[in-house]
């Protein structure tokens, strides 16, 4: 009976059946993360092609899985719970997610990780940059806004404290060191705020840290501003300085007085852009995150503003 079921599992429609799934579109996040979800589908189709050759089962087995499991993984998905889930605005989350044993997720400040979704029997996945301190212990933060027909945006706003979800990570090719430049001029579109947080934090939170920030905000009204507290706390070292760009509004009458003298009104283009250039305090190395129009759009016009492509990161 052995000799025959051993037979029956080196059949061709028995490999078959073990042969590696190839993701679909929607399976990757497009955030040219390395390992993509298509570099692991080549890595095990090419692991499942060398078992059926030698016709050795024990080859799709792959490294042993980690005795840790809140380890984080650049490979494989590792779950977290969600311990609290606050709406910021009407279609923006701030999610809160236990880290077991007090332990530290391990990112660098601006680094990301992949979360994974499904919906519809659908597998979906999006890169997202937690906001909390990169020394944070016990859980991190994420900053998700949910759209209208998105996907993920329906699993998201599932969610209720004590769910799980599933993470890999981290990712990321900018890695902030103190000190490093002279000035950060930060310029954000909407969540696009996300990486600058920890950023900035880890040099406010370090005092021989002389690093001058200017991060620049850029919302549609003065509600939709993410995260206010933070960043007005931030404001207040000596070496930060916040402004906004608000898109839909168009006086500043309306806002509080400590907003008046730094918004500006309409979108950050050419002008502004070299305004914010010329005014910082030292030669600046821009970090820019938004939209993939938005990330064009300023790299032309910090390359117009005089920067060169070594003197700016696109997240």
């Amino acid at each position: 009976m052995m000799g025959e079921r051993e037979e029956d599992d080196d059949t061709e429609e028995a490999w078959l059946q073990l042969r590696p799934m190839e993701p679909l579109p929607s399976q990757c996040c497009g955030s040219g993360c390395s390992p993509c979800v298509f570099d692991l589908y080549h890595r095990d189709l090419a692991r499942w092609e060398a078992a059926r050759a030698s016709k050795d089962r024990s080859l799709l087995r792959g490294p042993e899985s980690q005795s840790c499991p809140s380890k984080l993984n650049p490979e494989t998905f590792v779950a977290f719970c969600i311990s609290a889930m606050d709406r910021l605005t009407k279609d923006t989350y701030r999610v809160r997610f236990a880290i077991p044993g007090n332990g530290q997720l391990g990112l660098q400040p601006g680094q990301h990780l992949i979360l994974r979704g499904i919906v519809d029997d659908l597998e979906i996945q999006r890169a997202y940059t937690p906001i909390s301190p990169a020394n944070a212990e016990g859980y991190f933060e994420v900053l998700i806004k949910c759209y209208q027909m998105g996907l993920m945006s329906r699993y998201v706003e599932s969610w209720r404290a004590g769910d799980t979800a599933f993470w890999r990570g981290p990712f990321g090719d900018f890695f902030y060191k103190p000190n490093q430049y002279g000035e950060l001029l930060m310029l954000a579109a909407g969540t696009g705020l996300a990486p600058m947080v920890p950023i900035l934090q880890s040099i406010t939170d370090n005092e021989d840290d002389e690093t001058f920030v200017t991060l620049v905000g850029c919302f549609k009204t003065f509600e939709s501003i993410y995260l206010k507290t933070f960043l007005q706390e931030q404001a207040c070292f000596w070496n930060v300085r916040t402004f906004f760009v608000l898109s839909q509004e168009s006086s500043s009458e309306q806002l509080p007085w400590s907003y008046q003298e730094k918004t500006r009104f309409g979108r950050l283009g050419q002008d502004l852009i070299k305004e914010l250039v010329s005014c910082c305090r030292r030669k600046p190395f821009a970090l820019v995150c938004g939209s993939a129009e938005f990330s064009k759009d300023i790299a032309r016009c910090l390359l117009c503003a005089g920067l060169t492509e070594d003197s700016y990161f696109l997240f």
